[in-house]
């Protein structure tokens, strides 16, 4: 399975890889306002490549429960002087964390390689502007808004349901003329779901594997592993975050999305010895060099 984002081509069925999460924001859930100033932003994106991720994913716009929407242009005063200065001193391979075609645009004619798009398209401008570009992207599932979608969700079978939502999104960005294998999917673990929702998705993640493309799971530093852990705020949760990550890449997962790099790329690394071996490939996990070929480096 390949995971073609313009001049990167990723082989993640071969070896997961890890999207390292950098926020800037005032008001993100784990660490609001840490990277909100340019210079911080950049000194820690350096840090997240050195820590050994394979993708940036930049945000400004939180989207923790309760949240409100940020302005398009907001978000590219905060996005721009960070895309362009990681792009011109590492040609890292970035990825934009907006719902907003505006933004989106903009951050690929930056050269921003992924739109990662927590709403799936539901900016009817998304789709032509990524197959514009043809970029990567990730469709997430995600029931009602950041503001509301904590209340009260419900399901009568989650894996099923939002496989089949899923499903509906792909084919609508492949209308919108994104290629087949551009294509990335996040189930949305805490976007619109109970504890024994997300706890579903991660037990079954292979109703979500056999739709055939890359699966992105985010679990970092999320609220329902405090939950599990007698309430245990943000800052203690880094051991359950680690353990989801690799139940998650065991179950099938080909993209982690997480704030504790270097801990997480460790933990992939050994989850995905053991699936190999599972499925009866001698081999160990395969090195950096062999998962991420580059067709050019800008």
């Amino acid at each position: 399975m390949r995971w073609a984002c313009r001049d990167r081509v990723f082989s993640p069925g071969e070896r997961a890889l890890v999207m390292g999460i950098l926020n800037v924001t005032p008001d993100s859930f784990s660490d609001g306002g840490r990277f909100f100033e340019p210079a911080a932003a950049i000194a820690r994106g350096r840090q997240i490549l050195e820590q050994g991720a394979d993708l940036i994913d930049l945000g400004a716009e939180s989207t923790r429960p309760g949240s409100q929407p940020v302005p398009g242009d907001e978000q590219w005063r905060r996005l721009e002087p960070v895309i362009r200065a990681l792009r011109e001193e590492s040609g890292a391979c970035l990825s934009v964390d907006t719902a907003d075609a505006g933004v989106a645009e903009r951050a690929l004619a930056e050269g921003v390689a992924v739109v990662n798009d927590v709403s799936a398209l539901g900016d009817p401008r998304m789709g032509p502007v990524i197959a514009a570009a043809g970029a990567g992207v990730v469709l997430m599932h995600m029931r009602g808004a950041p503001a509301d979608m904590q209340r009260d969700p419900r399901y009568g079978d989650a894996p099923t349901e939002i496989a089949g939502w899923l499903g509906v999104r792909r084919a609508l960005a492949r209308a919108a003329g994104i290629a087949d294998d551009a294509i990335a999917l996040d189930p949305g673990i805490g976007f619109g779901k109970a504890l024994e929702h997300n706890l579903a998705l991660l037990a079954r993640l292979d109703v979500l594997v056999e739709l055939g493309r890359p699966v992105l799971v985010g679990v970092s530093r999320k609220s329902f592993l405090g939950k599990l852990l007698d309430d245990a705020p943000v800052h203690e949760r880094l051991e359950a975050g680690l353990a989801a990550a690799a139940v998650a890449v065991f179950g099938g997962a080909t993209i982690v999305r997480t704030h504790d790099v270097a801990a997480t790329v460790r933990a992939v690394r050994i989850a995905q010895a053991i699936r190999r071996r599972r499925a009866g490939d001698p081999q160990p996990t395969a090195p950096r060099s062999e998962i991420t070929p580059r067709a050019h480096r800008p």
